[in-house]
């Protein structure tokens, strides 16, 4: 079951994130979550937007994303390509699983897509495992953007036409 975070799942939401940011720099991806990211404060502040998801299964979270329906400031110049569409769009950002490979992740993809009919998401360069996610679920690789640190991203995109 995927539903909005409340404050009480803050503890849990800090576990995973910890793990994933272990996961990454064990898997070759040191740097894209480095220095506690992201920081407790700022997924408040997803929290109070009401952006902040969290996927439950037999009572117990097991990941947490950013999800949103609306522009995102880094998605509008993008290099090396093009959005597919212009389109009103959803964004997945930050998503964290608690285990790898029980296809957890895939199901937080779907539940965005069905939600937008159009997803925009954007991953770190030495993110492999994020990259074969887009790629598994039928995400196109549209192009490089750049996020607000200044840092580039590879930018995927799908649209519920596709499927």
């Amino acid at each position: 079951m995927i539903r909005n975070a409340d404050r009480e799942d803050m503890k849990r939401i800090m576990e995973i994130y910890e793990n994933a940011r272990a996961f990454m720099a064990a898997n070759g991806n040191a740097g894209q979550w480095s220095g506690g990211y992201p920081a407790e404060e700022l997924l408040l502040e997803d929290l109070r937007k009401k952006q902040l998801y969290v996927y439950e299964e037999d009572q117990k979270i097991e990941a947490v994303f950013v999800y949103f329906f609306g522009e995102d400031p880094s998605y509008r110049e993008i290099r090396n390509g093009s959005w597919l569409n212009e389109k009103p769009y959803g964004v997945l950002h930050r998503i964290a699983v608690a285990g790898q490979g029980r296809g957890i992740a895939s199901i937080c993809l779907k539940w965005c897509l069905r939600e937008s009919g159009n997803l925009r998401g954007d991953t770190h360069e030495n993110n492999r495992s994020m990259q074969r996610l887009f790629e598994k679920n039928g995400f196109t690789k549209c192009g490089i953007v750049t996020i607000e640190d200044g840092t580039d991203r590879i930018a995927y995109q799908k649209t519920a036409e596709e499927r």
